[in-house]
C-alpha cells in the first residue's frame, strides 16, 4: 500500500507554475505542492483570500519558498488576466497553467434549476475556457507552454445526480482536444487529467459516507486515491516527460472496467 509520495527529481525546474483553485486540502493544493517539490516557481489563485493566504503559508513551510498568491474568481474574465498578467509581471513568464477550479453537486436533473446548471459549467467549463485563452496572450508568443485541465471520469461515466457536473467535465475533454489542435502549431500542448475519487476532508464535508464508501468500493484498490497521487500525473503531463503527448486524457484511477 503507497502512503507517501515518491521523491521528487527536479521535473519542472526553472518552470513557472500556475494552478487555480489551489487553497483548501484537495487536488488543486496537492498540484502546487508536488510542482514545488519538483523546482517549479509557484504562483497560486482561489477566490477565498483568506484560504489562498493560509495556502500559500503552508506551502512556504513545506518548500522553504513562499509562492506567489493571487487572489482570483474564475467566473470573471478580467481577474483571471490579472492573474496571468500578475504572474508574467512577477516571474517573467509563465511554463505550466494548471487549470484545477471546478464546482459540483449532486441534483437530479428533472429538478435541476437553470442557475445550478449554470453556476456549475461556467466554474468548472467555461471558467477553463477563460484561463486557457488568457494565458495563451502569453504562451504563444513564447512559442512555448502546457497547460493541464482537470477533468474527470465522470465525463465518460454516468452518475445519479451528476448531469450537470458530467456535462461540464466531458466539455473540458472536447476543450482539452480541440484546444491541443489549435495551439501545437506554437509549440504548446495541452492535457487532461481524469480522476476518479480522490480523498481529502472538504470531499468528506460535502459527500455522504456512504457514497464515499460505495465509490471507493468499485476502484481496484478499494480505496480512493490521495490527491498526491492525482497531482504526479499533473507533473507528469507538465514536464519534458511528455513533450509528445496534447490533446489526451489520461485517465487517474483504478475503477474495474
Amino acid at each position: 500500500m503507497v502512503t507517501e509520495a515518491p521523491p521528487s527529481h527536479d521535473l519542472l525546474a526553472d518552470r513557472t507554475v500556475v494552478v487555480t483553485a489551489a487553497a483548501g486540502t484537495g487536488i488543486g493544493y496537492a498540484a502546487a505542492l508536488r510542482c514545488g517539490q519538483e523546482g517549479a516557481r509557484l504562483v497560486i489563485s482561489d477566490r477565498h483570500e483568506r484560504r489562498l493566504a493560509g495556502a500559500a503559508d503552508r506551502l512556504e513551510q513545506e518548500l522553504g519558498q513562499r509562492p506567489l498568491a493571487i487572489a482570483c474568481d474564475v467566473t470573471d474574465q478580467a481577474q483571471i488576466d490579472g492573474l496571468m498578467d500578475g504572474a508574467v509581471a512577477e516571474l517573467g513568464r509563465i511554463d505550466v497553467l494548471i487549470n484545477n477550479a471546478g464546482l459540483g453537486g449532486e441534483v437530479p436533473v428533472q429538478e435541476m434549476t437553470d442557475e445550478q446548471w449554470h453556476q456549475v459549467l461556467d466554474v468548472t467549463l467555461t471558467s477553463t475556457f477563460r484561463a486557457t485563452r488568457s494565458v495563451l496572450r502569453h504562451m504563444i508568443p513564447a512559442g512555448r507552454g502546457v497547460i493541464v485541465n482537470n477533468s474527470s471520469v465522470i465525463g465518460w461515466r454516468a452518475q445519479r445526480g451528476q448531469a450537470h457536473y458530467a456535462a461540464a467535465k466531458a466539455g473540458v475533454m472536447a476543450l482539452t482536444r480541440c484546444s491541443a489542435l489549435d495551439v501545437a502549431e506554437h509549440g504548446i500542448r495541452v492535457n487532461a487529467v481524469a480522476p476518479s475519487i480522490a480523498m481529502h476532508p472538504f470531499l468528506a464535508k460535502v459527500t455522504s459516507d456512504d457514497l464515499l464508501t460505495r465509490l471507493s468500493s468499485q476502484e481496484a484498490f478499494g480505496r480512493a486515491a490521495e490527491p498526491w497521487e492525482v497531482a504526479n500525473v499533473m507533473v507528469f503531463l507538465a514536464s519534458d516527460y511528455s513533450t509528445y503527448l496534447t490533446g489526451e486524457v489520461v485517465s487517474v484511477s483504478s475503477q474495474r472496467a
